[in-house]
């Protein structure tokens, strides 16, 4: 049984990341042949570490059965949901700045399911035109909830895993109910030259707060969150908005631990991938929670699995001489 369920949640994320770059790169308004030549790139080299990561999550394996900290995680994640949606629309914060006041309110005082907490923020950023009511909301959070528990063998220690598990539960109940997303022109070529240095500032210093300051990945990125949500608009009137979204997305890389992604170097370089991968996505489930997550996902991913192909062709070369 705990083999079956390790495997749904090994699953369940590679699938939500999948259908987001996907459904991305088959809009009609958004397709190109190089958008569609770099998200076949992102397949590639994130299949590599897919499929790494299938061996350890299985081959690590002890069969542990639940535990009662479990009902407590999924509890957290749902109950995250609901406050962040309602501190977003009904108090008017906004999703980014809701989002992050959750995840440094449950980094300071409840430590113990702050990272369940934070990926129930994500869901509670859902667009309060696509998801009307805070009772969508909470179901979308306890899907989600129950796909924490279930992923927590897999990709464990990869920055945004927990947005991928809040879109999953966004997009299933979407699924179940007929929910239509929101349209967008979606983000401009253009405006890389700005969410990407953004992204990878964003990643570097979430993950120098992390790691080098000790406080935590959750408080880290939510104080990147908070901090770019409350300036960035100011300072940048015109595209503050955008790179306050970009800022705290790239957060999420920058949660990624030394042995996935390496150093500053490493997560400096997945950030600016993922000020790419903001823009390929940006037309696909605009309004559902969870987005932002899974967009640092599948570049961590891919920034992973393409330095594990240099580092196997070049091992290979090493050989031949």
């Amino acid at each position: 049984m705990q083999r079956l369920v390790r495997a749904v949640g090994y699953i369940l994320l590679l699938a939500t990341a999948a259908v987001l770059l996907g459904s991305a790169l088959v809009e009609p308004t958004h397709v190109s042949f190089a958008g569609v030549g770099f998200g076949g790139s992102l397949v590639l080299v994130g299949a590599v570490t897919a499929t790494v990561e299938r061996r350890n999550t299985f081959d690590s394996f002890d069969g542990t059965s639940f535990e009662p900290s479990d009902a407590a995680d999924a509890l957290a994640v749902t109950a995250a949901a609901g406050l962040t949606y309602v501190l977003s629309v009904h108090a008017g914060f906004g999703p980014v700045l809701a989002s992050a006041l959750v995840g440094v309110a449950a980094g300071l005082g409840i430590p113990d399911v702050d990272t369940a907490a934070y990926c129930g923020s994500f869901v509670g950023m859902a667009s309060p035109a696509v998801f009307p009511s805070v009772s969508l909301v909470l179901a979308a959070g306890l899907l989600s909830g129950l796909a924490f528990v279930a992923a927590k063998g897999s990709f464990a220690g990869f920055g945004g895993k927990l947005g991928t598990l809040a879109l999953f539960g966004c997009a299933t109940i979407g699924l179940l109910i007929g929910i239509d997303y929101g349209t967008t022109a979606g983000v401009q070529w253009g405006h890389a030259a700005l969410t990407v240095p953004i992204a990878a500032v964003a990643a570097v210093v979430t993950a120098v707060m992390s790691v080098r300051c000790e406080l935590g990945a959750v408080l880290g990125s939510a104080l990147v969150g908070l901090v770019a949500g409350l300036t960035l608009p100011v300072v940048v009137p015109d595209v503050g908005e955008l790179l306050a979204t970009v800022a705290f997305c790239a957060s999420f890389v920058g949660m990624s631990t030394r042995e996935r992604l390496g150093r500053e170097v490493g997560i400096g370089l997945a950030g600016a991938l993922c000020g790419l991968v903001f823009i390929v996505v940006a037309p696909a489930f605009v309004g559902a929670g969870g987005k932002l997550g899974t967009t640092a996902f599948i570049s961590c991913l891919a920034l992973a699995g393409a330095d594990r192909l240099v580092t196997s062709v070049g091992d290979r070369f090493e050989m031949s001489v």
